[in-house]
């Protein structure tokens, strides 16, 4: 059974974009998602997102894919929602996998805007609503433009929010006017993809988060969600400023290289990383340390 969602927080407010722990030989480390899951939704989180970017989701296979979704599925599925990242840049492949999770128990999916091959916005619009009609999952659409090349103008996420299946967007825009004029147009529930723009997105409409910080730093941005749910202001922007050295130091390079890195250092599941991405440098890693420590991570 699915944990409870609302038409507002359709995927709770407080998501984890979840790395993929590996063995030491680089295999699919089934033991360590679990654990990993756990822990995080015992920090905190409302959900996980499996198979995303930070997941790796470019170098995993299909049937990795589907293991990963079904094993975090039994761990947490009960208290958490496990939405899964079935986003590609080929629309077919896309509906695949999208059946392939929903077969596999996921309780919602994430799609990413179409990246390399930079389609118009009808194409996206096709892209996104082929994949909504493929299951009866929930769908959160996931707006990145940095990494796609294209972003999904708000006439677009106007038109895809008629879709009784999309129901949400992932935010990495980072154009706050931008997301101003699409919530309160689109109707669809907002979730901060950009871990510095957490709070700016809240006061502008934005039910929650799905992060990446979310690996180290799950109860205050909880905190913060609350404090800002609450009406206290001045308590949610203290606890953003507390935690400018970890957005700033968990993306000084690629953000699931320092995540894998902040893990290990935590004695937390994640393990090596698939080419073309790599551990970091030792250097790289005392900095990360330092920025840590000068938000408040304990290691």
């Amino acid at each position: 059974m699915a944990p409870i969602s609302t038409p507002q927080t359709p995927f709770g407010r407080v998501l984890t974009a979840m790395v993929t722990p590996l063995t030491a030989d680089g295999a699919l480390d089934l033991d360590g998602a679990q654990r990993l899951a756990t822990h995080l939704v015992d920090a905190g989180n409302d959900g996980l997102v499996i198979n995303g970017t930070t997941g790796e989701s470019p170098t995993t296979s299909d049937a990795e894919k589907s293991e990963l979704v079904r094993a975090v599925l039994e761990a947490v599925g009960d208290r958490a929602h496990v939405v899964a990242g079935i986003g590609t840049n080929d629309t077919h492949h896309s509906v695949e996998l999208a059946r392939t999770a929903e077969r596999d128990g996921a309780h919602g999916l994430l799609a990413v805007t179409p990246y390399y091959n930079k389609p118009s916005q009808e194409g996206l619009y096709r892209h996104f609503s082929a994949i909504a009609d493929a299951t009866e999952l929930p769908v959160m659409l996931y707006d990145i433009p940095g990494r796609s090349g294209v972003p999904i103008d708000t006439e677009t996420l106007v038109r895809l929010a008629e879709h009784p299946h999309v129901v949400a967007n992932k935010d990495a825009k980072g154009d706050l006017g931008r997301a101003s004029w699409a919530i309160a147009r689109s109707g669809l529930a907002w979730y901060s993809g950009d871990d510095m723009l957490n709070l700016p997105l809240l006061s502008v409409g934005a039910c929650g988060f799905v992060s990446v910080v979310g690996h180290v730093v799950t109860p205050e941005l909880r905190a913060l969600l609350d404090a800002h749910l609450g009406g206290e202001v001045q308590k949610a922007t203290e606890i953003h400023q507390k935690l400018l050295p970890v957005y700033t130091g968990m993306f000084r390079t690629q953000g699931v290289m320092t995540t894998k890195a902040a893990l290990a250092l935590q004695g937390l599941p994640a393990g090596p990383l698939r080419l073309p991405l790599v551990e970091l440098s030792p250097q790289e890693t005392e900095q990360l340390k330092v920025d840590l420590a000068a938000g408040g991570v304990e290691l």
